[in-house]
């Protein structure tokens, strides 16, 4: 049996290794094509660790895989997610170790209004409000009379310069300090966040101004950065946030404490006005002086109708007392009338009992009395030795008499 012999390429079909048919591909493709702009639908999106994006764009009828490094993807503002509708703008080019087509994406757009910006946005916009930092119950109010403002803003900026101008002339002997930050461009949302960190740590600050001037919306884009808004909420102090025009309006606007169209407003926020403070200690002192005297005016209005309305109760009360007193008197006196009377008829009536029982008027009947020399009643025969001499009492005087004994 004769055993076939293996087939091999003619001398001028030279056979390549598939590394040098794909890098061809790839070389044919990237010179075929200039950069485009593909709309499809994410899928299958992963995000490494490394940073770089992998994923497919795919429409009805077909998919492509699509690769965005990490220098680009660092750009988008939001992470994307399987389902999303975006435009990619790249160039084509081949996977060689996949020997799959693919578009290296260098700029990622999302079709929606707002694009990425608006999906990123209200990503951080429902974080927040789920952990309440949007509630206006938490907001606090700003101290009538700060002692230091803090200021975080970049200090090349006119932020700074606006602060400082406006608070030195409403209130010079305050206190400002600048905490330096990047304001926008790469890194700018760390960089405010160690910013507001380092602020938190200073025990005298009494409010913290952090803002920016204008700009676009990327310009303006860290301070819709969720750390940034949750370093500001969670500052010590109360907060005062001014970032961009009147206009503009950023997360860091939203959890502040108070939100300010303009830095140059944000400063009349927080610093109070001299001028005016002495102006309203004027008006409130003119006003209290007038309502004192009003005061003083209607009091003695009052005392006046009280002492004469007194003196008419106690006239009223002294002639009411008068006559009463008048009335008891009247009826003391006749009491008292009466209660005479009545001793004098009952001493007549002693008096009489008495005179009736009174030796006298046994005297009167024609009896005498007998009596010593020292007045002692002479009653029995003994007591008229004869010789003795003595008194007899009879109803009219004393007759001088003898005993000249018993018979």
């Amino acid at each position: 049996m004769t055993l076939p012999l293996p087939l091999e390429p003619r001398p001028r079909e030279r056979p390549l290794t598939v590394a040098q048919v794909l890098a061809a591909a790839r070389g044919v493709v990237e010179h075929a094509f200039p950069p485009l702009w593909v709309e499809g639908e994410i899928s299958n999106f992963k995000a490494y660790p490394s940073g770089h994006w992998y994923f497919s764009l795919k429409d009805p009828a077909a998919q492509l895989r699509c690769v965005m490094w990490r220098s680009d993807a660092r750009r988008v503002p939001a992470t994307p997610e399987d389902g999303l509708k975006v435009f990619a703008r790249g160039e084509l080019s081949v996977d060689e170790r996949r020997g799959q087509l693919q578009l290296v994406v260098r700029e990622l757009l999302a079709t929606t209004e707002g694009g990425f910006y608006a999906i990123a946005l209200e990503r951080a916009r429902l974080a927040l409000e789920k952990d309440g930092l949007l509630d206006p119950a938490r907001k606090r109010r700003l101290p009538p009379f700060p002692r230091v403002v803090g200021v975080v803003t970049s200090p090349e900026g006119a932020v700074w310069h606006d602060v400082v101008a406006v608070a030195g002339k409403r209130w010079p002997g305050l206190e400002l300090v600048l905490v330096g930050a990047r304001v926008q461009g790469e890194g700018a949302a760390e960089d405010l966040c160690r910013a507001l960190a380092l602020a938190n740590r200073l025990p005298a600050l009494d409010v913290l101004i952090v803002g920016r001037g204008g700009g676009s919306k990327e310009d303006l884009w860290a301070f819709n950065d969720e750390r940034v808004a949750r370093a500001v909420a969670a500052s010590r102090a109360p907060t005062v946030a001014a970032v961009g025009h009147e206009t503009d309006v950023t997360l860091t606007d939203l959890v502040a404490d108070v939100r300010a169209a303009t830095p140059s407003a944000a400063a009349e926020l927080a610093v109070p006005d001299r001028i005016e403070l002495l102006r309203r200690l004027d008006a409130m002192a003119a006003g209290l002086r007038t309502a004192a005297t009003r005061r003083l005016e209607a009091a003695g209005g009052r005392l006046a109708h009280t002492t004469t309305r007194l003196g008419v109760a106690v006239d009223r009360r002294l002639a009411a007392t008068g006559e009463r007193l008048r009335r008891q008197a009247a009826r003391m006196g006749v009491a008292c009338d009466r209660r005479l009377a009545a001793r004098v008829a009952e001493l007549a009536r002693l008096g009489a009992a008495l005179d009736a029982l009174s030796p006298l008027k046994v005297l009167d009947r024609g009896y005498a009395v007998a009596r010593d020399e020292t007045g002692h009643v002479l009653r029995r025969v003994a007591d008229f030795p004869a010789g003795r001499a003595f008194r007899l009492r009879i109803t009219d005087g004393d007759v001088a008499a003898r005993s000249e004994g018993a018979r």
